[in-house]
């Protein structure tokens, strides 16, 4: 009797222990911006704050429903971002396509107070796809190869500089292998490390566990070798935790090898409910606090949504989006297609 009840209060107390996380059955979709833009590219600060990069030149800062803008041009042009990371007192925004200009906008906490060109790069092939940084000082964006690496800029002063990793420190490429500027999810950084994800003509995973200084690159069974076909998206809940998201866009509804997990930090990769749950999908997040269990995965045919690590798939909304970025375990911002909005994951 008394050796079950030791049992009891011990199966108690680490039953107590465990915080398991919340399971959706639906999500809330409040617009907070509506405009003629494709927004591709969004930096939540925090519940009621997002900042967000789109074409015609237009970056700006969403604060509560009040829209502070503003229009960018290079020269006489109008540069079109799908680029966008934030550090304490800046707010950084990347080009695609030729001239690729990396802008860095000092923020006050209330207003933008200065904005100045920290990377411009010219060339038939340069298109950046994605950026972020791990702290304050150190940060790193990644793009289309201009020769037969993957482009890769790295800075480690607060985004003040920026340099290019020579292809000879980098893995090399296949012909028609690139990355997809879909929803600034190209890259997952993780403490020291980053992934960077690419498509096309193969579709695999380049790891950096010393913030590029060094790489390694892993295949995965991501459908690949068409352009539009491969890894769209990437996310890591912890150094060894990762999954992967993409698929066909000139077949959105095709779900077979388009989602992947790994366990042993990006070498080897498994296919999720293949043929099962949603096909493509641009931007993929885990659930904040759900210990890796919970992903929510958008793209223009809608929102899906996994409690068990992927496996089975709920379609919470038919609403398209192009990227979904969290700000707590059940609160995140998603743009796309002339619009950001506030979801509410419950």
């Amino acid at each position: 009797m008394r050796i079950s009840l030791v049992l009891l209060i011990l199966s108690l107390i680490i039953g107590c222990g465990k915080n398991p996380a919340k399971e959706f059955t639906r999500v809330e979709i409040t617009p907070v911006y509506t405009d003629s833009l494709s927004i591709r590219a969004i930096a939540p600060m925090d519940e009621n704050r997002v900042w967000f990069a789109a074409n015609s030149g237009r970056v700006g800062l969403i604060d509560g429903t009040t829209p502070k803008l503003g229009t960018i041009k290079y020269e006489d042009s109008l540069l079109h971002f799908r680029a966008i990371a934030t550090i304490k007192d800046a707010v950084f925004v990347l080009s695609v396509a030729n001239p690729a200009v990396l802008y860095k906008i000092d923020f006050d906490g209330n207003e933008a107070t200065h904005m100045e060109e920290v990377y411009v790069e010219e060339g038939q092939r340069v298109f950046y796809d994605a950026m972020d940084f791990w702290n304050d000082k150190d940060g790193i964006a990644m793009g289309d190869p201009t020769e037969d690496c993957l482009s890769v800029i790295l800075t480690n002063d607060g985004g003040n500089t920026w340099k290019k990793i020579p292809c000879d420190k980098l893995p090399k490429v296949e012909e028609g292998e690139a990355a997809f500027a879909a929803s600034n999810s190209n890259l997952a950084l993780y403490q020291d490390h980053v992934w960077m994800v690419s498509g096309g003509k193969k579709a695999r995973v380049f790891h950096s566990p010393d913030k590029g200084k060094t790489w390694e690159v892993y295949a995965t069974p991501i459908i690949q070798g068409k352009v539009m076909t491969g890894i769209y998206s990437v996310d890591f809940y912890n150094e060894s935790l990762g999954v992967i998201f993409g698929g066909n866009w000139d077949d959105k509804d095709f779900n077979e090898g388009n989602k992947a997990i790994t366990k042993n930090g990006g070498k080897t990769w498994k296919l999720l409910s293949n043929g099962k749950g949603p096909g493509y999908r641009s931007s993929v997040r885990f659930v904040p606090g759900s210990e890796g269990k919970s992903i929510v995965a958008v793209g223009s045919p809608g929102i899906s949504y996994s409690y068990d690590q992927g496996d089975t798939w709920t379609e919470l909304s038919s609403e398209g989006f192009y990227a979904v970025e969290f700000v707590n375990d059940s609160v995140a911002f998603a743009s796309g297609a002339n619009k950001i909005s506030k979801l509410l994951f419950k």
